[in-house]
């Protein structure tokens, strides 16, 4: 679709001092070893797919598989590098900034430093972190520091501890994943800091994961639980609406009709989950996307890049 200037919220950086550090450590991302990736590639495929650009968040699994001392310093390691990139590639990349949430403290310092020295687009969180998800009271200081400079958040899915003990030989990010962003998401809402922080703006990957489609039953639940806390069906609906959905890895029409009676129209994001997802995938994807009879050219034009101007107007 020439002419789109896509803007792509999620979309990867894995430096080489990152990856040595994760296989050193005897870790890595769900697919095992992590793909290709450098800041000419990265450029290459984006200019295959028509992305003018790209807001690069840290790949898997983040920095909380170092110790927290260790973690917080290759924070601010792969913070400073995005922040060089950015620099070189002037608006072809952005960036969520890194943060290690073993320390709240640090944690609280980081945002700081991304978003007011850095000024990065906004901050990566996962879903969540040792069996704790987000909404968590332990994490409101780093929910404050955040709704204090209206930041945006990009919810990265991991996988939770409770997932070892399930007996599928099933890679996590293939649905696990979607698991543990539903998980956050509601937690966020019947937990009360969607409402106590009103001022961050947080993006869902994969279409918000089972989100669209259970909403309605997620809507009546505390009909059937008084020990929810008492939200209205409206209530629960509009809170969805505060949230931000990215299309990657959901391209279809199966997830596009939950969707869009969910999300708030101007509120739909485009995304790849490129290198993660490879160039063939992120080309089936594409082809899916830009075919969907549902989704009229105006709409396609704000999910490319007007709804991402809304949220980024620095970007224009």
């Amino acid at each position: 679709m020439p002419g789109a200037r896509r803007i792509d919220v999620h979309y990867y950086m894995i430096p080489k001092f990152y990856s040595d550090l994760v296989y050193a450590a005897g870790s890595g991302p769900a697919i095992g070893r992590y793909p290709d990736w450098s800041p000419e590639l990265a450029l290459e495929v984006m200019d295959r797919f028509d992305i003018e650009t790209a807001l690069m968040s840290l790949g898997q699994p983040g920095v909380q598989f170092c110790k927290p001392a260790e973690a917080k310093i290759l924070a601010r390691r792969c913070n400073d590098y995005s922040a060089e990139l950015n620099a070189k590639h002037g608006k072809r990349f952005g960036a969520f900034g890194t943060i290690s949430m073993w320390n709240v403290h640090d944690a609280v310092a980081e945002v700081g430093h991304c978003l007011d020295t850095l000024k990065f687009s906004g901050v990566s969180l996962f879903a969540s972190y040792e069996g704790k998800f987000l909404g968590d009271p332990q994490f409101d200081p780093v929910m404050d520091a955040l709704n204090q400079r209206d930041g945006v958040v990009f919810v990265h899915p991991g996988s939770h501890p409770a997932n070892k003990q399930i007996d599928l030989p099933w890679p996590y990010f293939m649905m696990e994943y979607l698991f543990d962003t539903t998980r956050a998401v509601v937690n966020l809402i019947f937990g009360g800091a969607l409402e106590r922080y009103p001022r961050i703006k947080f993006i869902l990957p994969h279409a918000g994961g089972l989100v669209p489609y259970f909403s309605w039953r997620l809507s009546v639940s505390p009909m059937i639980d008084k020990r929810l806390k008492q939200l209205s069906q409206d209530e629960v609906f509009a809170l969805l609406k505060r949230f931000w959905y990215d299309n990657a890895m959901s391209p279809g029409a199966q997830t596009w009709g939950c969707l869009e009676t969910v999300a708030a129209p101007e509120q739909i994001l485009f995304g790849t989950d490129w290198p993660f997802a490879n160039v063939a995938v992120t080309e089936q994807a594409m082809k899916t996307y830009e075919t969907l009879p549902a989704i009229l050219p105006a709409q396609r034009a704000a999910i490319d890049r007007g709804n991402a101007l809304l949220l980024f107007p620095g970007l224009a």
